[in-house]
């Protein structure tokens, strides 16, 4: 075999070296390069993970800062409720009362779908237009909007009663009794707006033929927690049974049932329950010495107890002019 001269053996080894020293310097770049893809599509993951983090973090949070917004709406409202209900200064809760209201109605108008606003909506408006409203035609207004919040704060919470008032009576009472008792907050709130209804409507035969309706769910409020509230649905029903005297359907014996019973459970923390029997029970029937009786009690209690102070109150200023006016209209 022939040998191969240096000089060629020489660039052939070069050439082979050239080889190799491209070859490793092209692989080094392409997996370099392979690398660099990878690592930018991890990047490209970590930032697409990232940006849908923040977007489940920001909803999370933003429907919390919204859940904790209504809750503290609710909880400011409910709040001002006992701060009102605990003050013994009727007129400078007459005073502030309007911008209370003003405040809910705006809270709504943000809210309209708060089924806790709402009932605590109801519950002020027909508390102050039972306390301070004696103009006829501003109680309506204010009535009507109580009503209007109840009605659609257990529409809300149970859709089945959301036009339950223009159906028939029986099936009215079909879808009262079927709620519950953790519907019972909202069923008193109802009851007691539209009780508030009727009195400021009463010349209208068409809200009064309405009064089996919210004896319904006075009743249905009785048979879940009679205690509810001091047995304050038995004084709602005591009061629509006396409401009408008997040549027209008022039940005063039935009334007086339900007032002695709102007695036994309140234990007398609750004041208005005597002057509210004095002034439609006794002085339905014409009976003086229960009359007497019954205010001079009032007079004689202490008002201030928890909850019930301002209406406590209230009841001591009521049954001070009952009696003043008892000798005429007895």
């Amino acid at each position: 075999m022939a040998s191969i001269p240096n000089d060629v053996r020489k660039r052939r080894f070069t050439s082979f070296a050239n080889f190799g020293f491209f070859e490793q310097i092209r692989m080094r770049r392409s997996v370099s390069k392979s690398y660099k893809n990878i690592n930018n599509t991890g990047q490209l993951r970590i930032k697409s993970f990232c940006v849908r983090m923040c977007i489940c973090l920001c909803s999370l949070f933003l429907s919390g800062c919204s859940y904790f917004i209504s809750s503290a709406t609710v909880d400011m409202t409910e709040n001002l409720s006992q701060a009102i209900l605990n003050n013994n200064d009727l007129a400078t809760v007459e005073a502030g009362g309007p911008a209370y209201l003003l405040m809910v109605d705006s809270l709504l108008y943000r809210d309209p779908e708060n089924e806790s606003l709402l009932r605590s909506a109801a519950n002020v408006y027909t508390a102050y237009t039972d306390v301070f409203v004696k103009d006829m035609a501003r109680a309506k207004k204010l009535t009507d909007k109580a009503l209007d919040y109840a009605l659609r704060s257990l529409c809300i919470r149970r859709p089945d009663t959301c036009s339950f008032r223009q159906g028939s009576f029986q099936e009215f009472e079909h879808v009262i009794d079927a709620l519950g008792v953790k519907d019972v907050p909202n069923l008193f709130i109802l009851g007691s707006a539209w009780s508030a209804w009727i009195q400021t409507h009463r010349e209208d035969w068409d809200a009064v033929a309405e009064i089996p309706r919210v004896e319904s769910i006075m009743a249905r409020v009785i048979e879940l927690d009679e205690a509810y509230q001091d047995g304050a649905a038995h004084l709602y029903l005591g009061v629509l049974a006396t409401l009408l005297p008997p040549a027209l359907g008022g039940k005063p014996d039935v009334g007086k049932q339900h007032f002695e019973r709102a007695l036994e459970i309140s234990k007398d923390k609750n004041l208005m329950v005597k002057v509210l029997y004095a002034r439609h029970y006794a002085r339905l029937v014409f009976d003086r010495e229960l009359h007497d009786r019954l205010l001079n009690a009032v007079l004689k209690a202490s008002p201030d107890v928890p909850g019930y102070t301002l209406g406590n109150t209230l009841a001591q200023k009521q049954a001070r002019e009952l009696l003043d006016s008892g000798e005429d209209y007895f």
